[in-house]
């Protein structure tokens, strides 16, 4: 019997960056460019400090692990790729692969950043590593057919993650179907931290970086892992999710790669607000709609998006609880047309004339069927003189059918390197990424610039 596990990694193991399409190339590209940058802006997220500092306790005097945004500091390469992870996606900013709700380049490319440190990594086979891994954590989500359960976006991306390490290190089949197995031991991601809005959630993703770089070491170092790690009695779609039809997306392996289904985010905020967000603008631009003509704003859309985002606001709510809340982020909006990363201070959190506007914002449930939907939605907007104006949200702006721009993706890393510090590298940054298939030593090719 040939397990699944054999075949995501026979996957992994056969991409090759010469032989991918050019829009996966170009996808590969923005969305390393996208991450990096969001990485180095989450050097001054919430409590990014604290994490750092736990990761350098564990770290002791050791390690060669670069941490974006911090020049000259250094971790072993577990607690790099977790110090990167909880950075990448701490500010709810990093890419996100939609129909999977899962965010694949937080973990993917913290773990890749991590191993590149240890020896010298060229930058084909990184950009490889990167199209193989995020495509098995979309192909663990996309599979699913049931309501989110678990946190995803760990769950699955520790598999993603040993994948990408696999491709870019060029690990043999068996080491690799061993480390899945260990992957599969360390895998764990609640969304009970979602629920409560807690900064647990980018704290799962960083374990989930850290947990694929001990399994793919102990896979090196020997030891056998399950090989049902996916598929078997007790694997991960067994634990993890409750109705999956795996084969139809096996199948698909190599014939399509999940690098060019992947969506920017333009906000600093959960997915599922930014089809609400966009609702609210083009109301404000069309109608003339302010603060003070609103009576009520209600987004109906999918039970996903009440899900994620449909939470109500409270004075002293957490940054990460506030990222995903709605109602708080279209009263931002509203005052002043956009959301950006520094709106999350925290006496704009507890601003009283924020948190009434916000009482008048809602997010409503429809009947559509699909557990992973994000649209079709209606923002409807009731104004204090009772006019009545709506807004139909068939597409997220960031994603495949409605990608930023060069301009917009360009100025979002502009933002995000000023944010975190490290303005100065944006250019050089560009020339890297455009560049970066011809690189020998992508670590050291990278420090150089922003450093």
């Amino acid at each position: 019997m040939r397990h699944a596990s054999d075949r995501l990694v026979a996957h992994a193991l056969s991409v090759s960056w010469t032989d991918l399409p050019p829009g996966a190339k170009r996808a590969a590209r923005n969305f390393l460019h996208d991450s990096i940058a969001v990485g180095i802006a989450g050097r001054n997220a919430a409590l990014a400090d604290a994490a750092f500092g736990a990761a350098r306790i564990w770290s002791g005097q050791g390690g060669n692990g670069l941490v974006l945004g911090r020049p000259g500091e250094r971790l072993t390469t577990p607690n790099a790729a977790f110090a990167n992870a909880y950075q990448i996606h701490a500010q709810e900013y990093d890419c996100v692969h939609e129909p999977a709700v899962a965010h694949p380049m937080a973990s993917v490319l913290a773990v890749l950043l991590a191993e590149a440190d240890r020896a010298p990594v060229s930058g084909a086979d990184f950009l490889a590593g990167i199209v193989a891994g995020v495509d098995i954590v979309a192909t663990l989500g996309v599979a699913v057919k049931s309501p989110l359960k678990f946190f995803r976006p760990a769950t699955a991306g520790v598999f993603g993650s040993i994948g990408g390490l696999s491709r870019m290190r060029r690990l043999s089949p068996g080491v690799a179907g061993n480390a899945f197995g260990y992957g599969l031991a360390f895998a764990s991601g609640t969304m009970q931290a979602h629920v409560e809005g807690k900064p647990a959630l980018a704290i799962q993703v960083a374990g989930a970086a850290r947990s694929a770089i001990e399994a793919a070491d102990l896979a090196r170092a020997g030891f056998e892992g399950p090989q049902g790690s996916i598929d078997g009695p007790f694997g991960y779609f067994s634990l993890f999710e409750d109705e999956a039809e795996l084969e139809p997306v096996l199948a698909e392996l190599g014939a399509r790669h999940r690098i060019e289904e992947v969506s920017w985010k333009p906000f600093p905020t959960g997915r599922a607000a930014h089809g609400a967000i966009i609702a609210l603008r083009s109301l404000m631009e069309r109608d003339g709609l302010t603060a003070d003509k609103l009576q009520s704003f209600t987004y109906r859309a999918p039970p996903l998006i009440h899900r994620l985002v449909g939470r109500r606001p409270f004075a002293g709510m957490s940054v990460a609880y506030a990222r995903l809340c709605f109602a708080w982020l279209g009263a931002v909006v509203l005052t002043r047309g956009t959301i950006d990363l520094e709106d999350f201070a925290p006496e704009r959190l507890s601003d009283p004339e924020l948190l009434a506007l916000a009482e008048r914002i809602v997010v409503e449930i429809d009947d559509n069927g699909d557990p992973a939907a994000f649209v079709p939605a209606i923002g409807t907007a009731a104004l204090v003189d009772g006019t009545i104006v709506s807004e139909a949200v068939s597409r997220q702006f960031g994603s495949p059918e409605w990608p930023l721009s060069r301009e917009e993706h360009l100025a979002k890393a502009r933002r995000c390197l000023a944010f975190g510090g490290r303005a100065q590298a944006h250019t050089g940054l560009i020339d890297l990424i455009e560049r970066f298939d011809e690189l020998d030593d992508v670590a050291l090719a990278l420090a150089s610039v922003i450093e």
